[in-house]
Order: structure tokens, then C-alpha cells, then sequence
């Protein structure tokens, strides 16, 4: 009975595992979909230079924010 009970929470587990990493894909999906209609639509390369050194700032700045709190 209770290896029924483990099976069926690693079950559970990777079922909700699955979802999460499909919610998250899809999440990026989507935001990649606005991004490229709305930030330069026109110029593939600025948007995506745009892209990566927002995102590279944000890193940054809360490992900088990351280490002050520590």
C-alpha cells in the first residue's frame, strides 16, 4: 500500500514537473512573439541586441542587489 502511495505522488510530481516547464515555455514563446512584433520590427538585429543587454542588465543588477542582502 505504501509503495502505491509513493508511486503515485512521483507521479504526481512529474506531472506537475511537466506542466511547470511547458507553462515556462510557453511563457517565453509568447513574450518572444510581442517582442518581435513591437521592439523593432524592422531591424531584427537592434531588437535582439536591444534584447540581450536588457536582460544581461537586469542579471546584473540583482546579483549586485543578491550580494548586498546576503
Amino acid at each position: 500500500m505504501l509503495y502505491r502511495i509513493r508511486k503515485l505522488n512521483a507521479v504526481k510530481q512529474l506531472l506537475f514537473t511537466l506542466l511547470i516547464a511547458f507553462s515556462v515555455i510557453f511563457v517565453w514563446r509568447g513574450l518572444k512573439g510581442l517582442m518581435d512584433i513591437y521592439l523593432f520590427p524592422g531591424n531584427p538585429v537592434l531588437s535582439y541586441s536591444l534584447s540581450l543587454l536588457f536582460g544581461l542588465l537586469v542579471l546584473y543588477v540583482t546579483h549586485y542587489w543578491t550580494k548586498e542582502l546576503a
